[in-house]
Formats: C-alpha cells, structure tokens, sequence
C-alpha cells in the first residue's frame, strides 16, 4: 500500500511473518521505496514502514535539513524527530501494527534521523539497525535505552562519516542503556554484502 496519508508519503506492506515491523528510514536523494529490497534480504516478510523525507536539498528528499555535509540544523532536526515519532505512533494505529515492535533500518540521512529518535524520543523504536550514522545531536539528558538493541554498521573508509563519530553514537547510547553492536565494514559510505550479512545475523538473534 503507498500514498501520502499520515503526513508523509510512504509504503505500508503487511507482515507476513513473525517478527519486528520495519521502519526503513532511505539517505539524501532517496524515496520510500529504495530500501525495500533490502528490507526483503534482511528480513524476508516482515511488516514494513517506509516513509519518504520531505525536506527537500537540490531536489533530493532528506527527513531533517542541514547547513553542510555533516553540519545539522539542530531546532529542524528535532521537530522533524518529533514528527517522525508521531508519524509512526499514527500508523500503528491506521494499520493496527504494535507500536511497541517497530525496528529502524537506516542509511546514512535515514540513520542519522533514526539514531535521533532514539535519543529524543525513546520508546518509539525497540531496535535500530543503522548505516553509517553520526552523532545527530547531543540530548538534554541522557536517553532511557534500556531493553533497546541497536547495530551499528559503520565503513571503515567512509569519506563522510568519520570514525570517531560511529565511535561516539555507540558510547551515547550505551550510555542511556542501549545494547550496542559496533561493527567496521571495509567499505566506504556505500553499502556492501557484508553490511547485509551483519544486519540478517543481528536480527536473528535481536527477535
């Protein structure tokens, strides 16, 4: 099912097996259905949410607006999470979905706003499984985390994200009491196999 209910264009496909809901969160230039073959490698029949960001750089959709590559607008980013959060609340209850079973999958723009749900609105996510993410942006507080597992998938040579900032993401939120998995693939920002084969195996043992 597609359209632009609930304020964001998205794709909704019901489970049609056990297991988390998938909110698949696409980079810069993407849409809400770039990841949904990746969706179907990882996590063969799984309920799927897919939105499309609605900020617009040059053309290309993004889910929050930023200054320069790896420079945020902070007060943007956080009403755009708030959003988001309502976003997903509202389809759980359209689609009858529990909105305590919604795992992110995100890539790059899509991990970064995911990785911000997790540390503004906790609660909205059970898991994440996150792409080269960054440091989003620093909470007031520290998130309350506990229970919650997240993967993150960094590139070894990612041009854009550096390797101090996977680093940092991982010790934020172990600090609200997430259970972090770290993982360095040899690549760059792009996704590769391996990128797959970690995020199957992660979940596997995450449901």
């Amino acid at each position: 099912m597609a359209g632009e209910a609930l304020g964001l264009r998205h794709v909704w496909i019901e489970p049609k097996a056990e297991g988390p809901i998938l909110l698949l969160l696409h980079g810069t230039g993407g849409n809400e259905r770039d990841l949904l073959p990746l969706a179907d490698l990882v996590a063969p029949g799984a309920g799927v949410l897919s939105p499309r960001g609605s900020v617009l750089e040059n053309g290309m959709p993004r889910f929050f607006r930023r200054l320069a590559e790896g420079v945020f607008d902070e007060p943007d980013l956080r009403a755009r999470t708030a959003e988001l959060a309502e976003f997903v609340a509202e389809a759980a209850s359209a689609y009858r979905f529990d909105a305590a079973n919604v795992t992110a999958l995100g890539f790059s723009n899509g991990a970064n706003i995911a990785a911000s749900l997790l540390l503004l609105s906790p609660g909205v996510l059970r898991g994440a499984m996150l792409f080269r993410a960054m440091v989003p942006l620093q909470p007031d507080a520290p998130p309350a985390l506990k229970g919650v597992r997240v993967l993150l998938s960094e590139g070894a040579r990612d041009p854009i994200v550096p390797r101090d900032q996977g680093e940092a993401l991982a010790g934020m939120l172990r600090r609200g009491g997430a259970e972090v998995t770290l993982v360095w693939q040899e690549a760059a920002h792009g996704l590769v196999d391996a990128d797959l084969r970690s995020a199957r195996d992660w979940l596997r043992t995450a449901t």
